[in-house]
Order: C-alpha cells, then sequence, then structure tokens
C-alpha cells in the first residue's frame, strides 16, 4: 500500500510543478536564463529556489549512499527526475524504487 502512495505522490510531484513550468515557457518563450532570474525575483523565490537546491543535493548525497549499499541500481533513476524535474518527484520516486520487496 504505502508503495502506490509513493508512487502516487511522484506522478503528481512530477505533473503538478511542471503545468505551471509549462505555462511560463508558453508565456516567457524557452529562454532559461530569464527563467533563473524570475526564480530570483525577490527574497522569498530565492530562499524556495536554495531550500530546494539544498535538499536535492541532500537527496542525492542519501541516494547515492544507499545505491551504493544496498546495490540497487535503479534506484539512480531519482537522481535525474530530482534535477529535472524536482525534488516533489525524486524524493517519493527513490522511496517506491527503495520501498522494492526483497526476495
Amino acid at each position: 500500500m504505502i508503495r502506490k502512495l509513493y508512487l502516487a505522490l511522484a506522478v503528481w510531484g512530477a505533473i503538478h510543478p511542471m503545468f505551471y513550468f509549462v505555462q511560463w515557457f508558453r508565456a516567457e518563450g524557452l529562454d532559461l536564463g530569464k527563467m533563473v532570474d524570475a526564480w530570483h525575483a525577490n527574497a522569498a523565490s530565492s530562499g524556495l529556489v536554495w531550500d530546494l537546491t539544498i535538499a536535492a543535493i541532500a537527496l542525492t548525497v542519501f541516494i547515492i549512499a544507499e545505491v551504493t549499499s544496498r546495490r540497487n541500481w535503479i534506484g539512480l533513476i531519482a537522481i535525474p527526475a530530482t534535477f529535472g524535474i524536482g525534488v516533489s518527484c525524486g524524493l517519493p520516486l527513490y522511496l517506491y524504487l527503495r520501498s522494492k520487496p526483497t526476495d
């Protein structure tokens, strides 16, 4: 049951933020520099960017440490999901992959 919840959260964490990114790209074009500028439009948004960046780095370190010790290499998929989509997708995706029943 918990695995299904992790998977549902990973899907939601991929779709929901992408909805807003797609809207922004449609309005502003595919200019990543403009997007980075928008992320730092004020102190509140800069704080969120740094909060998520630090969380993504911590999650990556955790994933690498866990994958190395558990030899569950498929868990590495969560790293590009984290940086390509966001922590809202990468964390529940890793938890889903990590909670796979063992033989």
